[in-house]
């Protein structure tokens, strides 16, 4: 297929709870642990009740396991993402060019429930009707369905 990435989040064995905690090193839980107690001793920071041990490691992957960096790029990412995206998704009304482009579909889900999309990024046509800012909202949309796994087993597959 021309211009194709699917995208395909591998959960090995679709199981997720106890058995996907094993995945954490010792390490990693002991500065997860730490991540979350600084972040409640900030109150006026965005909400971060809803995010996970797997997003709060991925912040502290970024920062290589440094709590402050983390808690740092962590609250940043929480603004914009308030700001960018107050209702917390983006309905398809607010991107109906990107839509009309038929670029991206969903291709349900594979044997063990992980969500299959397939992108044509040939078809992206830059127009003046959204501009930039619509072209932002495709891509969050995107980066959530490739985000939908929280094993961190995530995969893109591309071809060209």
């Amino acid at each position: 297929m021309e211009g194709t990435i699917v995208v395909n989040n591998n959960n090995k064995g679709g199981q997720k709870g106890e058995e996907e905690a094993q995945d954490f090193s010792v390490q990693e839980k002991h500065k997860i642990e730490l991540l979350r107690a600084l972040l409640h001793k900030r109150a006026d920071d965005p909400p971060f009740q809803a995010v996970d041990d797997y997003t709060l490691r991925r912040f502290l992957r970024a920062r290589d396991l440094d709590v402050e960096k983390a808690a740092t790029m962590l609250i940043k990412y929480l603004k914009w993402r308030s700001a960018f995206v107050p209702s917390g998704n983006i309905s398809p009304s607010e991107v109906p060019n990107e839509i009309a482009q038929k670029k991206m579909f969903m291709q349900g889900l594979d044997k063990q429930g992980r969500p299959i999309a397939v992108v044509f990024g040939g078809r992206h046509i830059q127009n003046n009707k959204g501009g930039l800012d619509e072209f932002k909202r495709c891509g969050f949309g995107v980066g959530q369905i490739v985000c939908k796994d929280v094993s961190g087993q995530g995969k893109v597959c591309g071809d060209r």
